[in-house]
């Protein structure tokens, strides 16, 4: 199962890259398997997590297709460094809250890494639905701290998948540079 999980998680990001729709559909069976997984490891936010990504997908579809995020991503227009910087405190808190309650009233493992991941995962999720270049951003870090995770928790392929994250995301990022790029001088 991890390893299907493993090359659908794939598939959505070198899908996103491209800023295709289907990745939103390679992300929501790919988490509908990690939640189930995730329940197993006893790493109840990053159940949580999976199974908010499997809404999350429907609302990315949704918003590619039909709102906000239905140009390229070059016409999306960003936040700045302080939204950005309230934004890292207030989600810093939501988390520490999470990573309290669930260490005093549950038996939950790695309570502050996993509430972390997940919170900021959450958030740079909703900016991906909305075609932001930053939510790479984030990803580098997050995926960081994921491959660790993973790794210590004995998902090994998932670790190496985040692994593999890492490098995507900096295609990622090169491709929706080279798109905006590309349309700053067919315009200029």
């Amino acid at each position: 199962m991890e390893l299907t999980a493993v090359l659908l998680a794939l598939l959505y990001l070198l899908l996103a890259a491209r800023q295709s729709l289907w990745c939103w559909l390679a992300g929501a069976i790919s988490c509908a398997i990690y939640t189930y997984l995730m329940l197993g490891a006893q790493l109840y936010m990053e159940a949580a997590l999976q199974a908010f990504y499997v809404v999350l997908a429907g609302y990315g579809w949704w918003q590619w297709r039909y709102g906000a995020a239905t140009g390229e991503a070059i016409e999306q227009t960003g936040y700045s460094w302080r939204w950005h910087a309230v934004a890292v405190i207030v989600l810093s808190g939501v988390a520490s809250v999470f990573a309290l309650l669930l260490q005093r009233y549950t038996a939950a493992d790695q309570v502050w890494l996993d509430s972390f991941t997940t919170i900021f995962s959450l958030f740079a999720t909703w900016l991906l639905t909305r075609k932001l270049y930053s939510n790479w951003l984030y990803w580098l870090v997050i995926d960081s701290v994921y491959i660790y995770l993973y790794a210590i928790k004995g998902f090994e392929k998932t670790s190496g998948l985040f692994a593999v994250y890492i490098v995507l995301i900096l295609y990622a990022m090169w491709s929706w540079r080279r798109s905006r790029q590309e349309v700053c001088n067919n315009t200029g």
